[in-house]
C-alpha cells in the first residue's frame, strides 16, 4: 500500500512532474491511498493537472485506489471517477489507519478569527511584491504558531487513534514530513506536492516507511 497527500491540482504550486513520475513507478500490485487535498476543486485545472486526474482514473482500472477526503476536496466531485473509491479514512480498521487531519485542527481550519488575520498579512505581503507561495509555505515562516499547529494536530491524531485501538495513524493537511512515536503510537504525516521534499508512505504487512521522491527518478527506481 502507497500513501500520499496534499497534491492541490488546481494550485500553481503542486508539482506535477515529479507526481506524474512517482506513478509510472508504482507497482503493479500497489494499492494507492490519496490522503486528502488531491483537488483544489475552486480553480480551473491547467492542462498537465488534467492529465494528472486522468491517470488517477486511469489507475484505478488496473489497481486499488481510495481518495480520502480532506478539507479541500471533502465535497468535490469529479466526472467519470472510474473506479476510484471515496471514504473519509481508509481503513475503517486495522493496526494503521490513513486520514487527512483536518478534522484534529481546531486552530486554524474552520476558524475565521485566525484565518481572516493570516490571509490579510499573507495578501499584504504579495501587496509589497513578495513572491507568492503556497498557503502551507507561508504558514510555516510563523514557526513558533506552526510547531503549535503541528503539534495540535499530531496530538489529536494519536488520540484517535487510541481510541480507534490503531497501532499508526498517517495524515496530511500540515505539508509536514513526521515520522515520531506519540503515546505509544507512531505519527507519519506525508507532507505535500507543493514544496519539496515530496514523501510517500509505503505499508508492506507490519512495516511502515517513508520514502522520498528525487527529482528525475520515479518511485519504482527507488524500489517500492
Amino acid at each position: 500500500v502507497v500513501v500520499i497527500s496534499d497534491l492541490h491540482l488546481g494550485s500553481p504550486f503542486c508539482r506535477c512532474e515529479p507526481f506524474l513520475e512517482f506513478l509510472d513507478g508504482l507497482p503493479r500490485d500497489a494499492s494507492l491511498i490519496l490522503n486528502g487535498d488531491i483537488l483544489d476543486p475552486w480553480q480551473e485545472l491547467p492542462a498537465l493537472h488534467r492529465q494528472a486526474l486522468d491517470r488517477l482514473r486511469q489507475e484505478s482500472a488496473r489497481r486499488e485506489v481510495v481518495w480520502i477526503r480532506g478539507n479541500n476536496d471533502r465535497s468535490c466531485t469529479i466526472a467519470d471517477p472510474g473506479g476510484i473509491r471515496f471514504a473519509p479514512s481508509w481503513p475503517a480498521d486495522g493496526p494503521w489507519q490513513a486520514i487527512h487531519g483536518h478534522q484534529f485542527d481546531r486552530l486554524l481550519h474552520g476558524n475565521p478569527v485566525l484565518i481572516a488575520p493570516f490571509r490579510i498579512l499573507y495578501w499584504l505581503r504579495i501587496a509589497c511584491g513578495g513572491e507568492p507561495v503556497h498557503v502551507g509555505t507561508y504558514a510555516k515562516r510563523w514557526s513558533w504558531f506552526y510547531s503549535v499547529l503541528r503539534r495540535h494536530v499530531s496530538r489529536k491524531a494519536v488520540a484517535h487513534a487510541r481510541r480507534t485501538g490503531c497501532r499508526t495513524v498517517i495524515c496530511g493537511h500540515t505539508h509536514s514530513v513526521e515520522d515520531m512515536m506519540v503515546d505509544g503510537v507512531r505519527y507519519l504525516n506525508t507532507g505535500s506536492w507543493t514544496e519539496e521534499p515530496f514523501v510517500y508512505a509505503v505499508i508492506k504487512g507490519e512495516d511502515i516507511e517513508l520514502v522520498p521522491v528525487k527529482a528525475g527518478r520515479s518511485s519504482g527506481e527507488r524500489g517500492i
